[in-house]
Formats: C-alpha cells, structure tokens, sequence
C-alpha cells in the first residue's frame, strides 16, 4: 500500500476543504488532519505534516515540522509569514493571491461610486427629513489610477472601463492590459499621481511599499483627487494623509486596511476630516472557503504530482 501524503488544515471550518479534496479524487492520495486555530498541533502531527494550509503560525513551529515541503497561506498577503524569523529556506510557501476577485473589484467600485454619488448624503438627510437638491460627480472621463495592477487591478479596471473611466496605473513588469490604457512601471508612478481623479492603492506590503503615499506624493495629486486604499495599511503615512485631507491637498480618501485591525478606537482616522474608515470589507465573501479551497485543491494536486505549484511567493520580492 503507498503511504498516503500527509496534510494539515489549521483552521476553523474544513469542510469546503475535504469536500473539495473528495471531489478531486484526491482522497485515496492523502491522509488529513483538522485542527482549530486555537488548538496547537500535537508532537505526532507536527512529526508527520507534510503539506499545511493555515491563516498564520506562531514563531518556532514550522522548524518542529522535519517533514513539511508546503505550506498553502490562506490570504493573498504573506507579510506575516515572510516577517517569522524561522522560516525554513525548503519550505514552498504559496500564497492566495486571486481568490479575491469574486468580491474585493466589486467593493472596490462600491467605494469609488460612494464617493462620487451623493447617496450616503440623502440617506443622512432622510434621517433629518431635509430635501437637499445634490449634483452626482459624472465617472464618465474620469481617471482612475491604480498603483499595483495584479489580478484585482485588472478586474477593477474591466469594471470601470464599462462606466467609462479611464485608467491608468503601475505595474512591476509592464506589459498591455485589457481596458488599461497606460501601464507604466513603478518609476513613473509620479505620473500616475498626476492624472488621477481616483486614485486606488492595491500594492503589496514590502519594505519598499513602507510609507509609500506620504506627504510629498499626496502633494502630486489633485486637489479633487480621492485616494483609496484596499491595499495595505502600511502603504500610508497615517499623519500625513490626515493633514493633506484636512488641508484640501486631496478631496478625502476611502481606507479600508489599516496598520492594526481592529481600528484603535482613539486613531484619528475615525474623526478625520474627509476620510472614511471601512472595518477591512473589501475582500471577505460568504463563501470564502470555498473560493479558495479551489486554489488548495488544485495545488494540492499539484504536489502529489511533482509539479510547479501556483501562486508561489518571492520571498526577496516579498509577495
């Protein structure tokens, strides 16, 4: 009998996980653990793992795992898995990058037309039973610009191109995208700044994305220009975003990543002039497991095979 590959799921809800693995065929190939996120796995589980999916691990355990070859994150961000000190040079870390696109383009657009529709300011004056006669902001010849054109950014750009936007946007190696009519590398994103009416952040977290929209980038915007960020909290310099809102630098700004999540009730982004604060809304999706246990499975099978897993990270790239 061929030993079956053994595998871990750390986390809350497994069951869009084997079911999948049952609907691949996969079962007779594998032999699976199930472990809450609370739970820490036993001496016997961390001897036999050799693949493991999980949101996030603890500092000192991926070293305990002598039979571990890939591990499948559960997000599309890595940060925190390239941020432990003890992650093994063997180890394949795959990351979740795409299973977002069923939700996160859609929020976004809701965001962009929030602030350019004055829905949200009848719906306020409902409440006060006051007829207040506004004016909608056309999209239509509006550009949007987009620092960050990956799978998300494309989606989004298809989307607004069919509202008549025009987009723009950087991207680390440039090459033509479908409804994008400027992709430019990261060294013109001055440009970018520049043209953008909209302006959405969706670049990874690396060390050179640290701080990136600060002060003197924000002043390279227009005046009307509204910033969103479904990125990375750490994209931007908090303080310096709040004054450039304050002093009508930029129209305001929609932010919906944060440095810490939970939102510190005392951060000054909830009573800022001009910024709304979303609670991380952009990617969730009713039905998020099964989303990405359709990436799991597929990689899954992947290495049973012997074959190049998808969405591997760079980990000098940081994503």
């Amino acid at each position: 009998m061929v030993d079956r590959t053994q595998i871990l799921l750390w986390t809350d809800s497994t069951a869009a996980y084997t079911q999948a693995i049952e609907a691949a065929g996969l079962t007779d190939r594998v032999a699976v653990d199930t472990l809450p996120r609370k739970e820490r796995p036993s001496s016997a589980q961390l001897g036999r793992t050799e693949a493991l999916m999980a949101a996030a691990v603890p500092p000192g355990l991926l070293p305990s795992m002598a039979r571990l070859r890939w591990v499948q994150a559960m997000s599309a961000g890595v940060e925190h898995w390239l941020a432990l000190p003890d992650l093994p040079d063997g180890v394949t870390l795959t990351c979740a990058r795409g299973t977002h696109r069923e939700s996160m383009p859609e929020n976004i657009i809701a965001a962009l037309l929030h602030v350019a529709k004055p829905v949200a300011t009848a719906a306020a004056n409902q409440k006060l039973g006051k007829w207040v006669p506004t004016i909608a902001q056309p999209l239509e010849g509006k550009t949007l610009g987009i620092l960050g054109l990956g799978e998300i950014g494309t989606q989004v750009a298809r989307i607004a191109g069919a509202l008549g936007l025009r987009v723009i946007g950087t991207k680390r190696r440039p090459e033509a995208i479908p409804h994008v009519d400027a992709v430019l590398p990261p060294e013109r994103t001055a440009e970018v700044l520049g043209q953008s009416d909209f302006l959405l952040l969706l670049l990874p977290a690396t060390r050179e994305t640290e701080n990136f929209i600060d002060a003197e980038r924000l002043a390279m915007m227009k005046p009307g220009a509204w910033l969103l960020n479904f990125g990375r909290g750490h994209l931007i310099k908090d303080d310096d975003l709040i004054a450039a809102a304050k002093a009508k630098t930029i129209a305001g700004a929609v932010l919906d990543v944060f440095r810490q999540e939970p939102l510190p009730a005392e951060h000054p982004f909830w009573t800022a002039e001009g910024i709304l604060v979303l609670p991380h809304i952009g990617g969730p999706h009713p039905q998020r497991d099964r989303i990405v246990a359709r990436l799991f499975v597929d990689n899954l099978g992947r290495f049973l095979d012997g074959k190049p897993l998808r969405e591997v990270v760079d980990r000098e790239a940081g994503y």
